[in-house]
């Protein structure tokens, strides 16, 4: 069974990056979306995470 939602450490495991990177990511504006539980707790959706995979998808390396 699939977590409804993802910690730090699951949501970089499921993108392939680092944990840091998710760190800077919320730090610097946040590009994948997140939710915050209580003061501390960050989650990411499965969904979320999908949708900012197939946002990034490129046919060509001239694309921006």
């Amino acid at each position: 069974m699939q977590p409804s939602l993802y910690n730090t450490e699951q949501a970089a495991q499921f993108l392939g990056v680092s944990k840091a990177f998710l760190e800077r990511d919320r730090w610097a504006g946040a590009r994948i979306p997140f939710i915050k539980i209580g003061a501390r707790a960050v989650r990411y959706s499965p969904d979320d995470l999908e949708s900012y995979l197939n946002q990034q998808r490129r046919f060509s390396t001239s694309e921006i």
